[in-house]
């Protein structure tokens, strides 16, 4: 029994923590709160589950074990009159009338407030993703290309501007809805790319995060009339569609080159098409369209080299018009040398390098392809070594070492 309890709590600990906190924050107003009850209820299930059992339906124990022992301890403070006014609802047992319209699901709920627009983008989207989507300091820091201290200052400024000017923990109303939905979109993305290719961990891929985010961006994108939602719900189905075919039965990556696209699913990819296809229609074509529309050109393509590259390339160049950062630069180019050969590959690889992209291995792995095509071996290798030194992710690197052992014959 003890052994599992334990188990069962540390596999609800990875799953459910996000739900456990976001519930928190809603019964209780605010994070600081939130977080020292979620951890409280952890700590009494770790005590009581082995010797008890673990109850029927754990999830709802923990945030009610976690917001009642915070609601205890404001009685023993002697604070119950300063707190409890601020927060009535908590001690409610009635459950809420909700609105028909009304964003019920607690984790999206959770991420809309935390996407206040009185936060720096950066900052708003940096503690979003570590405080709604659950991500780790370090993941947060590879989504945005920059070192975990910084990530971690953004935070804690963040928070601290939260308090000093009181803004409200409290869920937007419909018509507050659209000044806050493009960070929403860019969290749900941002955490999607994290359970799509894990920062770190034994596996690559982390389906739960793939799963979770695309079920709040389908609930987003039901919740407005919005093309981009619906452009990042199509763009997770079409990535969704290949995840069968991108890991052989060793947990080894298969390039998309090299994948069988017999095992890509056929119907996520027709409801992500019929989805573009409205999308496109309403006339506001943003970065998850794009980015979409790309993935559907390659899933339309009977083989690799059947792929419409130029199609692509101009796909490309339409989004880095609107969003020009180093990583669609660096898509691009790799586009680029399937279009026009690895010499103009190189180029423009060379062209995206940045600071933002010095620690980023898929860079310098792009530019060790190049430069293997183009007969370059001994300075592939020094690439492959590059890449190899900036990631953790077994997978990654067990990719790059057979990419680097094949040169060295």
């Amino acid at each position: 029994m003890t052994a599992g309890a334990h188990s069962t709590l540390a596999d609800l600990y990875r799953s459910e923590r996000r739900r456990v906190l976001a519930t928190l924050i809603r019964l209780l107003g605010g994070f600081e709160a939130a977080e020292e009850a979620m951890h409280e209820a952890f700590a009494c299930a770790a005590a009581q589950w082995p010797r008890d059992g673990v109850p029927a339906n754990p999830t709802a124990w923990l945030i009610s074990t976690g917001r009642f022992r915070i609601i205890d301890r404001w009685r023993r403070q002697s604070r119950v009159n300063a707190a409890l006014p601020d927060f009535a609802r908590i001690s409610e047992t009635e459950a809420e009338m909700v609105e028909p319209d009304q964003i019920t699901d607690d984790e999206l709920r959770l991420i809309f407030v935390c996407c206040h627009p009185a936060l720096p983008p950066d900052a708003r989207i940096a503690l979003t993703l570590r405080e709604a989507g659950g991500l780790t300091t370090e993941e947060v820091a590879r989504a945005f290309l920059a070192r975990p201290a910084t990530i971690a200052q953004r935070i804690v400024r963040a928070k601290a501007r939260i308090r000093a000017e009181g803004l409200p923990y409290v869920v937007p109303d419909r018509a507050q809805l659209p000044e806050r939905l493009d960070g929403v979109l860019h969290v749900l993305y941002l955490i999607f790319n994290e359970g799509y290719a894990a920062t770190s961990g034994p596996a690559l891929i982390r389906g739960q995060l793939c799963a979770d985010a695309l079920r709040l961006a389908r609930l987003v994108a039901g919740l407005v009339q919005d093309a981009e939602a619906q452009g990042l719900v199509a763009l997770m189905l079409l990535h969704e569609a290949r995840r069968r075919a991108r890991m052989d039965a060793a947990g080894d990556i298969i390039l998309l080159q090299d994948q069988d696209r017999r095992l890509w699913d056929p119907a996520m990819i027709a409801e992500a098409s019929a989805m573009l296809d409205r999308a496109f229609a309403a006339r506001r074509i943003g970065p998850y369209l794009l980015q979409a529309a790309i993935a559907q050109t390659h899933a339309a393509a009977a083989s690799f080299g059947a792929t419409d590259w130029r199609r692509i390339v101009g796909l490309y160049d339409a989004l880095h018009q609107i969003d020009p950062s180093p990583v669609v630069a660096l898509n691009r180019a790799l586009a680029l040398a399937e279009r026009d050969g690895p010499a103009a590959g190189l180029a423009a690889v060379e062209a995206a390098h940045c600071e933002a992209l010095a620690s980023y291995a898929p860079a310098h792995a792009a530019r060790a392809e190049m430069l293997r095509r183009l007969g370059r071996p001994a300075k592939a290798r020094a690439a492959l070594r590059q890449a190899l030194a900036q990631t953790s992710q077994p997978a990654e690197q067990r990719l790059l070492q057979r990419r680097l052992d094949s040169l060295m014959t």
